[in-house]
């Protein structure tokens, strides 16, 4: 971990007459110190315990009460008070900008801790924190983790049902939602490393609000790290923190740093704290490119005929998917022999390269850009690749090969410079040889690894292997931008939480295997959060939400629509359900297809502050798109006012885009309207 300065005792002196005066003894301040950013206030009592204060309304909130916030666990006890000893405050300039420093030591027998709390100009709703630990005894202590920004959120009063919403960033093999509510007894650990054989990772940031008001919390590295961002309710208040498990031998005088954290509040859902979060990494070197404009192009899958599709009946949907409108035509699994050797099934392709090439000559010629399906860091057992380079093998630390459940495969070390290697040549035979357009690069193995025990890899730490996973996509994305700058790059990791680091190498995220139309429209808010309008959201096949008919999910929020369909019915495929395109079905995709060529919502500019995904009913979701709002209303069954927030100080008429209906004119910056739908109403508000 990183090491950071202490003030000496010189410093200290000097920080206790700006606090108390002159003429005060050299004793620790009575008083509360105050870290105060415009919104954000941190308050530390004697005993280093704290309390976060938002200032987002018209008059400060406290959101909790004093608690231990920052500690260690050492051989088998919390070491939670430490005695306030000295407060410097000061100002300060770094990549976040310019800021100002309030540093604060305090100690508990042998221990000292500093804690360099700073609050920046350009990030109001935040604080930052660098906590140290120094052993300033005659012994050893065994350090067994840390714990930053232990705070509590106090339900509010009157009680609401349910008392607290949350965004949780753990990834477990149950796929759950993202975005939960929160009642007395709930837990969730958010460990952000592997939480079954083959799901792990996600984004450093937990949040937790009710209505008024909220509080996130999590880490600012640049790589990586394998900590927990525990959320629990007990004691009519919400508790989170910042978690990381350590086995550490602190000797006399050596010191231990946690990770650069930081905690934030906001109003409304996980949106803006997410931004926020988002913002700040950019200042890290975390900034996301454009996605080119075929990105937002309607995507067909041939995944409805599973992986036992033949050449066939990909023609043979063509037809089909051209009158429909689809931009894009995608191979999925089933074009390979195996998982890691990458050949061509001889059954499909007997004609090797050539044939590849003559099926994405075929997709250009009607029209269609190609994107080839992909598993990378997965190789079979049994693969010429592991017969020949077991050494690329992610190993456990019993020595074992970890495995990839959904296709008994093994890990590659992602790590490993030669395992870079051979999937970079990989991209370039997929896009310069066979010439496909872009990428769908598809695994819930892929959002994080286990640490690696391999010896021949000779890793500084096991841990490596997990935070090499971004710089591995980044070796991707690279090769294939350099054949062909505008190709599509989708990163699906199947279910889970998306690992924050490697969004910069991807221009599409997806729904990643939706289990409903709520999936779809959280992770769409929360993807949009992270990575801006710029990026595409896929919205996934819409076979996979409510009824498998579900297109408002998708373009209401600024989504791209896809499908999987079978056509013409009844032309075979193992897997089984919505897939046919039948007439009536055939009737339904032209009709939302269309709506969404006319609009391109996608690429409007999603306004995720306006409407809280939470407690706000109906659910709602806005977007601009130049002088016009776009409002899009979910509900089971909804009869009453809605609100229309975001709009300027002048009239608009509204119109229900969907069924041609025109609801008549509002004024804004706030409008009502009545209105009776079921499960959706979509809107647009132009200018009258």
């Amino acid at each position: 971990m990183p090491s950071t300065s202490v003030p000496v005792e010189g410093r200290l002196v000097l920080a206790l007459l700006v606090i108390t005066g002159a003429s005060a003894p050299l004793q620790a301040p009575t008083s509360l110190v105050r870290v105060e950013g415009r919104q954000i206030i941190v308050e530390f009592d004697r005993h280093l315990h704290s309390r976060v204060i938002a200032r987002i309304g018209e008059s400060p909130v406290l959101l909790g009460d004093f608690a231990p916030s920052e500690y260690l666990r050492a051989s088998g006890s919390d070491l939670r008070d430490f005695a306030l000893r000295g407060v410097i405050r000061r100002r300060v300039r770094d990549e976040f900008g310019a800021g100002r420093q309030t540093v604060l030591t305090g100690e508990n027998g042998s221990l000292r801790k500093i804690v360099r709390a700073t609050v920046y100009d350009e990030f109001p709703r935040q604080v930052f924190l660098d906590v140290e630990y120094q052993n300033i005894g005659a012994g050893e202590l065994t350090v067994e983790s840390w714990t930053n920004h232990h705070y509590s959120l106090a339900a509010s009063a009157p009680p609401s049902d349910p008392p607290f919403w949350s965004f949780q960033p753990g990834s477990y093999s149950k796929r759950p939602d993202w975005v939960l509510p929160m009642r007395p007894g709930f837990r969730q650990e958010n460990f952000l490393g592997m939480n079954a054989t083959d799901y792990g990772g996600g984004t450093p940031v937990v949040v937790v609000w009710r209505r008024d008001a909220g509080l996130a919390a999590g880490h600012l590295e640049r790589v990586p790290r394998l900590v927990s961002l525990p959320v629990e309710v007990g004691d009519n208040a919400a508790h989170l923190a910042v978690h990381q498990k350590v086995a550490f031998t602190l000797r006399p005088g050596e010191r231990l740093a946690t990770w650069r954290t930081f905690a934030g509040v906001h109003r409304g859902d996980h949106f803006q704290p997410l931004r926020d979060y988002s913002r700040a990494m950019a200042r890290l070197g975390f900034r996301f490119r454009a996605a080119p404009a075929s990105a937002f192009l309607p995507l067909w899958c041939g995944w409805g005929y599973g992986r036992h599709f033949t050449p066939a009946q990909i023609y043979g949907a063509l037809p089909m998917v051209k009158k429909l409108g689809f931009g894009w035509v995608t191979l999925d699994d089933g074009w390979q022999t195996s998982e890691g050797d990458w050949f061509l099934d001889p059954q499909k392709f007997p004609g090797g390269d050539r044939d590849m090439r003559a099926m994405v000559d075929k997709f250009h010629a009607e029209g269609f850009l190609a994107q080839l399906w992909w598993a990378p860091l997965a190789a079979d057992p049994d693969t010429e690749l592991l017969k020949k380079h077991r050494e690329l093998l992610l190993l456990d630390a019993d020595g074992s090969p970890r495995k990839i459940t959904w296709w008994d495969s093994w890990y590659l070390c992602p790590a490993h410079p030669a395992v870079v290697d051979y999937h970079r040549r990989l991209v370039v035979k997929f896009l310069r040889e066979w010439n496909y357009d872009g990428l769908k690069i598809d695994g819930q193995h892929l959002n994080g690894v286990p640490p690696c025990y391999n010896p021949t890899h000779k890793h500084a730490r096991p841990e490596q292997s997990a935070e090499a996973l971004p710089e591995f996509f980044r070796a991707i994305c690279d090769a294939a931008l350099a054949i062909k700058p505008d190709a599509l790059i989708e990163i699906c990791p199947c279910g889970t939480a998306y690992a924050f680091h490697y969004l910069p190498y991807l221009n599409m995220t997806v729904a990643s295997d939706p289990r409903s139309s709520w999936q779809v429209r959280l992770k769409g808010k929360t993807l949009k959060a992270l990575h801006g309008d710029g990026i595409a959201y896929f919205g996934d096949h819409v076979e996979m939400s409510d009824e498998g008919l579900d297109f408002a999910s998708v373009i209401g929020i600024g989504g791209v629509p896809g499908s999987n369909f079978r056509w013409p019915p009844g032309s075979g495929g193992e897997r089984k359900g919505r897939g046919d395109l039948t007439p009536e079905r055939e009737k339904h995709f032209r009709k939302w297809l269309e709506i969404y060529r006319q609009r391109m919502l996608s690429r409007g500019q999603y306004l995720g502050e306006l409407y809280d995904i939470g407690f706000d009913r109906p659910e709602a979701h806005a977007l601009r798109m130049q002088d016009r709002m776009y409002y899009a209303f979910f509900a089971p069954n909804h009869k009453g006012p809605i609100q229309l927030r975001g709009l300027a100080a002048r009239a608009y008429r509204v119109t229900d885009y969907v069924n041609g209906r025109d609801l008549g004119t509002v004024r804004g910056p706030t409008a009502f309207l009545q209105v009776e739908f079921q499960r959706h109403l979509l809107l647009e508000a132009r200018p009258d």
